[in-house]
């Protein structure tokens, strides 16, 4: 007889979901992480009472009303609202696009104005179906604000030129032909109260949990305590790299902790220049309205620098190339990952695609449901 129904590989949002799924249905299980604190990466950690995001910023938003519903089972949410701003060269300009961006780039004023001004962008780049990501954003934005907000922060993201990076990318770009300053069109948007951690380590309440375990270190060792596996680290990692790695996007981070109550006056500021090394500050404070738990005024603030990279072997794998051969090779994996008989494979890293919070989520209650009825 196995020790635990389940042997849960990864104490990130998809694992933690996955377990408190299984406890709640009276299954038996066991979590671990390679590293030393759960959460993976929308971890938290405090610092002069302030949380900040050690894996790069992390804003739930979402339409999914079950999902919703489901993580306040946890944690109540504070109601930040994601309204980042763009900085090319010292000008300031709001992201998401909207009428007091083009009423800055162009001195429109209505609507109509701002409309006719990216159409009349958009026709002289002669783009009819964009074929790219730069002719997809002129298409929607037109040239000017493409240059300014788009070319140089999306090279420095992807480290490829615009014109090599797929049309899909971008197509998701909020832009309105409104005053409205919410980046995300979502029904329900915030924070975790008290931070991402304390989310996680609600789900893995009553739980076993061990940390700094590897589980590609002892295999063997690992799947003979569980019936079934669910594993939701690198899939290419799981069979040794035997086709070749998938490749990523990286990030670094700089953080710095600072005597003052305010550096930036927002959470999040985009460097749009190419000039710029960093693709943008985040200011962690502005995530709680500058506010401890307790409601009181924070008078130090920590912001990080983000860097992005090419990953290697090492780094911590951030986003997934999603473009021809990289998708190819997936494929191959996961036709792979069907033939393991007992191990479930689900999340970022294991179905190697970007996912927001909330897909993670849905997906990880849709996987319990199908496994554990």
């Amino acid at each position: 007889m196995k020790k635990y129904d389940y042997l849960i590989v990864g104490a990130g949002l998809f694992g933690s979901v996955f377990a408190r799924q299984a406890k709640d249905a009276g299954k038996s299980a066991l979590v671990i992480d390679r590293r030393d604190h759960v959460a993976g990466n929308v971890y938290t950690e405090d610092v002069e009472g302030i949380k900040v995001h050690k894996y790069g910023a992390h804003i739930f938003h979402t339409n999914n009303k079950q999902v919703w519903e489901y993580v306040n089972r946890f944690i109540e949410f504070n109601r930040f609202t994601n309204s980042p701003v763009a900085n090319y060269k010292g000008e300031l300009y709001s992201l998401p696009f909207n009428m007091y961006t083009f009423n800055k780039m162009w001195g429109v004023v209505t609507p109509q104005e701002a409309a006719a001004k990216i159409e009349e962008q958009r026709k002289a780049a002669g783009i009819t179906e964009p074929k790219n990501l730069e002719e997809q954003a002129i298409s929607l934005v037109g040239t000017d604000i493409y240059t300014k907000l788009v070319k140089g922060y999306t090279e420095k993201q992807w480290g490829r030129d615009c014109r090599d990076l797929p049309a899909f990318i971008i197509r998701r770009l909020p832009v309105r032909l409104t005053f409205d300053n919410n980046y995300f069109n979502a029904l329900y948007q915030g924070i975790p109260i008290g931070g991402y951690t304390k989310l996680v380590e609600h789900l893995l309440d009553g739980i076993e949990v061990r940390l700094s375990e590897d589980f590609l270190e002892d295999r063997e060792g690992y799947q003979a305590l569980a019936d079934k596996i669910v594993y939701t680290g690198a899939i290419d990692a799981y069979f040794d790299y035997r086709l070749g790695n998938l490749e990523y996007r990286s990030v670094r981070f700089e953080n710095e902790l600072l005597d003052i109550p305010n550096f930036q006056g927002n959470a999040a500021v985009n460097y749009t220049d190419r000039e710029t090394p960093w693709t943008r500050i985040i200011e962690h404070k502005w995530f709680e309205f500058g506010k401890d738990e307790n409601g009181n005024d924070l008078p130090k603030t920590v912001i990080s620098r983000e860097y992005s990279s090419e990953w290697k072997p090492g780094d911590e794998p951030y986003y997934p190339v999603n473009d021809e051969k990289n998708s190819a090779l997936y494929k191959k994996y996961a036709e792979l990952a069907e033939k393991e008989g007992n191990v479930i494979f689900g999340g970022r890293l294991a179905e190697y695609k970007y996912y927001d919070m909330d897909a993670v989520i849905a997906s990880a209650l849709a996987c319990a449901e199908k496994y554990l009825g």
